[in-house]
């Protein structure tokens, strides 16, 4: 029997309330009514189209999991398998928006026309960092452990915000999830784009 392909959609929240933890369906119903599922993941390089952000997110769950069985070994990956989900699920999640507000907008010009960047930063929206935006969302609903926030803080590494705050204090799962979103945004979905 042929398997059948999931939508991003499914795969995350699936993944997610497989994961048990209180909250998790109020979590999902609230990215999905914030339109996590349909945002742009970014304004202008990977994956700046409608849903792009749940691909995104869908790519480095698949992508952290996959180093993670490598490194640690299938049954040493067991026990940590639900935080790198959790962590990969939800680094990128301030990138819905919030306060009903979108992180990205359409680029529209004076003439109504888009610009040569597809989004931009929602004016509206006071400049949190995205990194910060998901700690706080996925906190509203659910417990995070020290760990999870920390690699969802920094997850962007040497390219975020926090970058002099990371330097020699990495750990395993910052790392991890660093590389899944460094390796996605600039491998994978680079070659889904041509």
């Amino acid at each position: 029997m042929a398997k059948t392909e999931i939508d991003d959609k499914t795969f995350i929240t699936e993944s997610l309330m497989a994961i048990k933890r209180e909250g998790m369906e109020d979590l999902i119903a609230f990215m999905d009514d914030c339109g996590f599922f349909d945002a742009p993941c970014s304004t202008t390089y990977h994956l700046c189209s409608e849903g792009g952000l749940a691909k995104h997110t869908r790519n480095v769950m698949e992508i952290a999991e996959k180093v993670g069985v490598s490194l640690y070994g299938g049954k040493e990956y067991n026990k940590i398998h639900d935080t790198v989900v959790l962590s990969a699920a939800l680094h990128d999640l301030g990138k819905m928006g919030q306060f009903d507000k979108p992180l990205y907008i359409p680029n529209l010009l004076k003439n109504g026309e888009l610009g040569s960047k597809p989004y931009k930063s929602n004016p509206d929206l006071l400049n949190i960092p995205h990194e910060v935006r998901s700690i706080v969302i996925a906190s509203m609903f659910i417990d995070l452990t020290e760990e999870e926030q920390f690699a969802i803080l920094y997850h962007n590494g040497l390219y975020g915000d926090f970058k002099y705050e990371i330097s020699g204090k990495e750990t395993p799962l910052y790392l991890l999830i660093h590389f899944a979103d460094l390796w996605c945004s600039r491998i994978i979905e680079i070659k889904e784009e041509k």
